[in-house]
């Protein structure tokens, strides 16, 4: 497993970028260089205020929305432009989300926060500085390239752009550059991440992932785990979802020929890959020997010849988000369950099992018996359970029709001896019995 710790310095890139921002309004580099050769300036240098300007923010990531939250507290109008943010998640932050060339004729300063890619490589360019006011802030402390130099010397040696603040160039390291002899530039030589703060929330980042890696849990920040960053609405959702497949592969007792991840509700705005792992991680965890990782999870299920897809949808009529494994095993029989999380401590709940509504707790044991509905079988198997020194913390029953099939599910708080499962499936005569242990 391979990791990085890319949170530990976002808080210092906000604040380089805001720096750079308030030096390059204020001119204080220059007027710090004037004053150092026994100049004093002040006329020369004046510079603009930030208080009720708009600033533009290119790119509404984990960085972007820490400079709008600062920027705010200037007292600044904030616009940005992501086209992979939805415009109510930005609304909440009072972001109000526009088209690229929209923030180019609003801003009054701009701050540029993406990741280099081939889409972003010279997304601010020639063509794009025609368009902003003369008076024109920009900040770039995210990565060189996004902003053409060219371009942005031309603009700013012609008076098309007032001043620029620069963490990051072209090509790094960059001590020869046009840009530097220009007064209106303030230039750092990609400082984002040094501080002593990000470097120590690095290590201890790296520490942690190493901790979870070793104890086969889940590594947020591993670069080589499917699914990408994992978004803080989901990851509530990660432990039910292992607790749901290692539930699944209780009631299933062999390896599924098919199985379906299926994520429903809200979290579906969503990169919800994680939970598909999250999924096989719990249903191989008690079938191999090795250690089961989301790195290896998916490799375990192909060399099974587990079939597996994902499957997400908006749509959940009964709960503000369900996450259901559903799987068909080699006698073409079908196996589900499926769970939600409940209330503001998002408490875990089982929902439905082979068809069958419940609600119950995902304890560390428990049981499910599926038998004729008729009277008397619930207490036999509390006597029975009773008998054996079992404590039954929550039970529930549920029937498809009056008389028909009925399923009991049990959440007891030790686990329960084989024979007393073999008395409870003749004493009730059960069409299954299953026993889950979660420990």
């Amino acid at each position: 497993m391979v990791v990085n710790a890319p949170t530990s310095n976002i808080v210092s890139a906000a604040e380089l970028a805001v720096g750079l921002m308030l030096a390059a309004a204020r001119h204080i580099s220059p007027a710090h260089q004037a004053l150092r050769r026994g100049e004093w300036m002040r006329s020369r240098y004046t510079g603009v205020e930030l208080y009720e300007k708009t600033v533009g923010i290119v790119g509404l990531g984990r960085i972007g929305v820490l400079v709008a939250q600062r920027l705010s507290a200037f007292g600044m109008k904030v616009v940005a432009y992501d086209p992979y943010v939805q415009a109510g998640r930005a609304a909440q932050m009072g972001v109000r989300l526009v088209e690229l060339d929209t923030l180019l004729r609003e801003a009054d300063f701009m701050s540029v926060h993406l990741p280099k890619t081939p889409e972003t490589l010279g997304l601010i360019g020639a063509e794009q500085l025609a368009k902003v006011k003369p008076s024109l802030v920009l900040v770039n402390a995210a990565r060189g390239g996004i902003v053409d130099e060219v371009a942005l010397h031309s603009a700013l040696k012609e008076g098309r752009v007032a001043a620029a603040g620069l963490d990051v160039f072209t090509q790094e390291p960059c001590t020869d550059s046009p840009l530097f002899e220009l007064d209106n530039v303030v230039a750092t030589p990609h400082l984002g991440a040094s501080t002593d703060e990000a470097q120590e929330k690095a290590g201890l980042a790296v520490a942690r992932s190493v901790r979870l890696a070793l104890a086969g849990e889940l590594v947020p920040d591993a670069v080589n785990v499917q699914g990408g960053v994992i978004a803080e609405d989901v990851r509530p959702g990660i432990p039910l979802t292992e607790k749901l497949g290692r539930v699944f592969t209780g009631l299933a007792g062999e390896v599924a020929q098919q199985i379906d991840v299926e994520v429903r509700g809200e979290i579906t705005d969503y990169d919800v890959k994680v939970l598909e792992l999250a999924a096989l991680k719990g249903v191989f965890a008690d079938i191999v020997e090795e250690q089961v990782s989301y790195v290896n999870a998916p490799l375990l299920a192909a060399e099974r010849g587990c079939a597996v897809r994902l499957v997400a949808d908006p749509e959940s009529p009964d709960h503000r988000n369900l996450i259901t494994i559903r799987g068909t095993l080699a006698d073409g029989a079908q196996v589900s369950v499926s769970g939600t999380l409940v209330g503001i401590n998002q408490k875990e709940r089982l929902v439905e099992v082979n068809g069958f509504d419940v609600d119950i707790e995902p304890t560390d044991h428990l049981a499910f018996f599926r038998y004729e509905d008729r009277p008397g079988m619930v207490g036999t198997v509390g006597r029975i359970l009773g008998d054996a020194g079992v404590n039954i913390a929550g039970m529930q029953v549920s029937r498809d029709t009056k008389g028909g099939q009925a399923l009991v599910a049990l959440s007891v708080d030790t686990e329960i001896p084989s024979d007393s499962l073999a008395e409870i499936q003749e004493a009730i005569e059960a069409a299954s019995v299953r026993a889950v242990n979660l420990v």
